[in-house]
């Protein structure tokens, strides 16, 4: 059977501040979740409640969608790259591809705008793509690319 869609859940420290990073790159916030139900639904559901934190969350842009999941379900990283554009980290690893290399620039400036850790500069690599590396809060890295023939 075809796959239609994948969703991958990261384990990160605190819902509410994962929801703040990632809107940072205009992602929204879809759901949260605690141990107690349904907190809210939509863009301006809250990561918390009177029953305590979210333990499950997620946000979603367009079509794709990341679930978080409060110390649970698989682990963080916790290793920073031995050397720039190294890949022996220990989080989980996954492409944000973008339209256009403009587009990844924009991300980029965004991302040092905001101090986030930029672990690889933006840059036209061989296999056809210009990406850079973004690490999240709790490890995890995105490869924040788009393909060059994908130019107009």
């Amino acid at each position: 059977m075809p796959v239609e869609k994948i969703t991958p859940v990261l384990n990160v420290n605190d819902i509410g501040q994962s929801f703040e990073w990632f809107e940072k790159f205009g992602w929204l916030r879809s759901f949260s979740w605690n141990s107690e139900g349904l907190i809210g639904e939509g863009p301006d559901c809250a990561a918390e409640n009177e029953h305590g934190p979210a333990g499950f969350g997620g946000v979603c842009q367009g079509d794709a969608t990341i679930f978080l999941c409060r110390g649970g379900q698989g682990s963080q990283g916790s290793r920073m790259p031995s050397k720039p554009g190294a890949d022996d980290t220990d989080g989980v690893w996954m492409t944000w591809w973008l339209g256009s290399k403009q587009e990844v620039d924009e991300f980029h400036e965004t991302a040092v705008k905001n101090d986030f850790i930029v672990t690889w500069p933006p840059t036209n690599e061989p296999w056809g793509v210009r990406e850079f590396h973004l690490r999240h809060p709790d490890g995890h890295m995105f490869r924040v690319s788009c393909g060059l023939d994908d130019e107009s």
